[in-house]
């Protein structure tokens, strides 16, 4: 299988919001960038979408480097909590609903195409990938 490194951020302008979300695909030596927002929504909806989008593209199984400062996404890939919210009919441990259903109802089938590992990275720090992620997502919600 072809190893891709993905790297991701989504940006709000208010929560809710204009928001945008940016992304890095990498393949041997190759970078591919994306962007995308909407006028009206949540960071944490920019950061799932970033993820979706970005694995939507990869057109066979791969194994996927995805690198994301969102505690929210990775945690609850990680640590398999959207699949105890998707068992419990999208109820959280906690007994609230959880959040964005539309969004992981999209991304679990394509963690399940690929074999993702995920790695969290410090938001605005050293990573350059991240960084650049960042300035996209900002310039998307920037054009609402």
């Amino acid at each position: 299988m072809k190893t891709v490194t993905i790297y991701t951020d989504g940006a709000c302008s208010g929560n809710p919001g204009p928001g945008g979300w940016g992304a890095i695909l990498e393949w041997n030596g190759i970078e591919k960038e994306l962007s995308g927002g909407e006028p009206e929504t949540t960071n944490n909806r920019m950061e799932l979408t970033a993820v979706i989008r970005s694995l939507a593209l990869l057109k066979e199984p791969c194994i996927v480097e995805l690198y994301s400062d969102s505690k929210y996404v990775i945690d609850a890939l990680e640590k398999g909590w959207v699949w105890g919210w998707k068992k419990r009919g999208w109820v959280k441990s906690d007994k609230k609903p959880a959040l964005n259903v539309d969004l992981w109802e999209q991304l679990l089938p394509l963690i399940q195409t690929h074999q993702v590992h995920y790695h969290w990275v410090k938001g605005h720090a050293s990573n350059e990938k991240n960084n650049r992620c960042d300035q996209m997502a900002v310039a998307e919600s920037k054009r609402f």
